[in-house]
């Protein structure tokens, strides 16, 4: 099932959306600082490829202060954005009853930008 799910998602737009993280966690890799940031643009451009099937989990304090205060740079400079765009995804997609799981791995997806330091993809 989560099959069927990930192709329909990347027919409608999911593709797209996992390009576009992928470009622009190149993009932030270009520069040494940068390099963080972009590793967490992958992350999400993995997890909207396949969302189906996958889940965010808590590493657990794995990295500590530094993704506390990494996250709080990320939420600053557009996390804060990003997750809100994907809430509101979210809440359209579940308008419908067909579009109920789409939207659910929208708010799967604004979880992990809200805060993607300190998170992993299972």
């Amino acid at each position: 099932m989560s099959l069927l799910g990930n192709l329909v998602w990347l027919i409608f737009g999911g593709l797209f959306l996992s390009a576009s993280y992928f470009i622009l966690g190149f993009v932030y890799c270009l520069t040494i600082v940068g390099i963080p940031v972009g590793m967490q643009m992958f992350k999400l451009g993995i997890l909207s490829f396949s969302p189906f099937g996958h889940e965010v989990v808590d590493r657990g304090g794995a990295m500590g202060c530094g993704s506390l205060a990494l996250n709080i740079l990320w939420i600053i400079f557009g996390g804060l954005e990003m997750a809100v765009a994907h809430v509101m995804i979210g809440l359209v997609f579940c308008i419908t009853i067909v579009g109920i799981p789409f939207g659910m791995q929208q708010f799967k997806l604004a979880l992990l930008a809200l805060a993607p330091f300190g998170k992993e993809i299972v």
